[in-house]
């Protein structure tokens, strides 16, 4: 028996160990050369370039102010679907994700569609503003980065305890008093996660730069404009070492601060019997959440009206021949194949490779349990547009040069923190003692995986497909580096399109990436449905 329990743990170990050389080469290797190559020449010509400066100070000032707009209507919005009676909560909560579904440069563009020089409300409405430049980042990065900050802090208020609250009326706390002393330091490590991770994803973003910016240059235009455009890769790593830093200071702060609020309640989500929020307080939330929704739907409006106009801005006239040269003459049917294969095969080789790192570091623990979880949970402060030029650096004239392949790779290194933190969490809310059971029975953990684990997380797994695919159906940071022509996802042709004045396509491949991932996660929602009935 001792010898058998042996056996498992080296097998264990050598298992922990082949994932953790997985990981480091797929990130922790290509950032090495990265940062390996540069030299004091490039930090020099960077630092020293008239536009290094000034595009620093917009990227912090705008970033900032962007997060500022986002967390506080990300709040309102939590707030106003988790807390107050209001009817229709399911359509404002789907609505009020749908920009999640499409590229960051997709929300520069609709920007563009609307209130352009030739915009649709512009020319409507009799609109003399300037959209281009830093209102039409902050505006573009607040539509962009709202919702996963909508996600997290409904998330939190929908399972905070009520029954604090409940003390505070009996009481007479006034509403004030009970925000500052009861809600704040509940939210407090929600808000900050989402602050920070609001601002790291603003500052490394270049679709909404690069779209409406204009003349105002952010860091990571810069270092797009200057590795695609130039070919200076060198200059593109110094910009990459600067855009970590604020992923990497998110990330620790996420880390280290513990949320100590709230702990020692028994846990009442539901509001006491009888209460009913006054009419004002209705009409506030039905006002905001409705508000939002139009402005969240405004832009998919403005695609439509774009995917089938003659000829925009000067003929509306209803047609199909955009989706048809779009789709054929112009390439993009080829190019959505290979988004799909590229979304379909990271979602499967990622979620199988969350599913085994997370069973092994939350279901066999050990040290280097606790190493393989913190360098799975590091990959999410690299952000996109900096793991994507280390690839090029490691990469470039290998055999994986070109390929499919690389694509696959660095969407999957890119995005597998999340899919294997909602596994590892669900492993260890499932009973410890399981695999000791099934020893007892003299059955395999192989075994226990296959006939328990797996079939008891189907909705998660599920997730975590849904996760991948959509991210990778919609990314434009790490893949801008790496596609080639016959490699190209779909998402890339926006800014293409853009160029060369065919907004008409533009808005077709924005429509195509948001049906596509608005059809699956419908199905992912089916399947879900049909596992809880199971």
């Amino acid at each position: 028996m001792t010898q058998n329990v042996n056996t498992r743990s080296r097998g264990g170990t050598a298992f922990k160990l082949c994932l953790a050389a997985v990981l480091v080469g797929l990130v922790v290797i290509p950032l090495v050369n990265m940062f390996a190559s540069l030299t004091a020449g490039d930090f020099e010509d960077v630092l020293t370039s008239s536009r290094f400066l000034p595009a620093l100070g917009n990227t912090v000032v705008l970033s900032a102010v962007a997060t500022v707009i986002v967390i506080v209507l990300s709040y309102g919005l939590a707030w106003a679907t988790e807390r107050v009676d209001i009817r229709l909560k399911a359509v404002f909560s789907v609505i009020l994700v749908l920009p999640m579904l499409i590229p960051s440069i997709s929300h520069g563009m609709g920007l563009i569609i609307l209130f352009g020089n030739n915009g649709l409300l512009t020319r409507l409405l009799g609109l003399d503003i300037s959209i281009y430049g830093p209102l039409g980042i902050v505006i573009g990065s607040v539509m962009y980065a709202f919702p996963p900050a909508y996600i997290m802090l409904a998330d939190a208020l929908r399972y905070e305890d009520r029954s604090a609250y409940q003390a505070a009326d009996i009481l007479g706390i006034g509403r004030l008093r009970r925000f500052a002393k009861i809600t704040l330091p509940y939210l407090r490590r929600p808000l900050i996660a989402a602050a920070f991770s609001t601002f790291a994803l603003i500052t490394t973003d270049y679709g909404v730069p690069l779209m409406i910016g204009g003349t105002t240059k952010t860091v990571a235009r810069l270092m797009y404009d200057e590795v695609i455009g130039q070919l200076k890769f060198g200059r593109g790593c110094v910009y990459g070492l600067i855009l970590l830093i604020p992923a990497v200071i998110a990330f620790v702060t996420d880390v280290l601060n513990k949320d100590k609020g709230n702990t020692g309640f028994v846990k009442n989500t539901k509001k006491a019997e009888g209460s009913a929020d006054p009419i004002l307080k209705r009409i506030a939330a039905y006002t905001l959440c409705a508000a939002v929704s139009v402005a969240a739907l405004l832009p998919i409006a403005a695609f439509i009206m774009l995917a089938f106009a003659e000829n925009y801005p000067m003929d509306m006239t209803f047609t199909l021949d955009n989706i048809v040269k779009t789709m054929g003459a112009r390439g993009g049917a080829g190019f959505l194949v290979n988004s799909l294969v590229i979304a379909a095969s990271t979602a499967v080789l990622g979620s199988a490779l969350g599913f085994i790192t997370a069973y092994f570091t939350a279901r066999m623990r050990s040290r280097l349990s606790g190493v393989l979880h913190l360098l799975a949970l590091s990959f999410m402060a690299i952000p996109g547009i900096v793991l994507g030029l280390s690839y090029v650096v490691t990469f470039s004239g290998s055999f994986l040069d070109g390929t499919v392949v690389i694509l696959i790779m660095v969407n999957m290194s890119h995005f597998i923190s999340s899919p294997y933190l909602m596994m590892y969490n669900s492993f260890c809310k499932m009973n410890e003692n399981l695999e000791a059971v099934g020893a007892t029975l003299g059955i395999s953990r192989p075994r226990m995986v296959k006939d328990v684990f797996l079939p008891t997380c189907l909705p998660t797994v599920a997730e975590m497909f849904s996760y991948l695919f959509v991210n990778c159906m919609m990314t434009i940071s790490a893949v801008s580096f790496l596609a080639t022509l016959s490699t190209r996802p779909i998402s890339l042709m926006i800014n293409q399109f853009e160029t060369q004045m065919q907004y008409e396509s533009a808005a077709v491949v924005s429509l195509v990436i948001l049906l596509v991932n608005v059809i699956l996660k419908a199905l992912i929602g089916i399947f879900k449905k049909r596992c809880a009935k199971v």
